[in-house]
């Protein structure tokens, strides 16, 4: 087992940073099939006024050397990381969209985060409508975390055959018990320069 530190890039990818916050026993352990073992874990840090965040990794190691002299086989182990959540005493997510804008047929947004603890988000479309309001182009993304304190940057292609036609881009994004909505108007269409 092992324990790091936790942030994200704004596109989203785990960053980890090696970290002495949290400490666990037992850190080296067997586990037989079928059997189950309890891990404690705990932290050495002080609250802070946003939450913090980790993540544990539980690997497997290689087994015994009889194991290993196996030929022409592929051996799979697994390794799976745990988040961990150090809340502070006000946990309060504040989800937001921001910097709607195209570059070229490319648009793009930032989901962000100023409040003092992460979220997910349930939904999150983007939507591109003629001058009628029809809908042209509907794209369904898939949001993860958003740490507090931080932001997550969409890009969404527009090249359709009727990138000409639209006129508007709609985002839509559900938050717990929250909907955000922000509108880009595009008065001469997304096809590009």
């Amino acid at each position: 087992m092992s324990a790091f530190a936790w942030t994200q890039s704004p596109a989203g990818e785990i960053q980890l940073a090696p970290t002495s916050d949290v400490i666990f026993f037992p850190a080296l352990l067997s586990l037989e099939p079928g059997a189950e073992r309890r891990v404690r874990v705990g932290t050495t840090a002080k609250p802070r006024a946003s939450e913090q965040t980790y993540r544990i990794f539980v690997e497997q190691l290689p087994s015994s050397a009889a194991d290993r002299s196996i030929q022409n086989g592929v051996r799979v182990l697994t390794k799976v990381g745990i988040p961990i959540f150090l809340q502070p005493a006000r946990s309060t997510p504040t989800p937001g969209l921001r910097d709607l804008g195209l570059n070229g047929s490319n648009f793009s947004f930032r989901l962000i985060n100023d409040g003092t603890a992460h979220f997910m988000p349930g939904e999150l479309r983007v939507q591109a409508r003629d001058g009628a309001g029809a809908t042209v182009v509907e794209r369904q993304l898939t949001g993860w975390y958003v740490l507090a304190g931080s932001h997550r940057i969409f890009q969404v292609a527009l090249a359709d055959a009727r990138c000409a036609d639209i006129r508007a881009i709609a985002v839509t994004a559900v938050v717990d018990d929250r909907t955000l909505r922000e509108r880009l108007e595009t008065p001469h269409g997304t096809c590009g320069p």
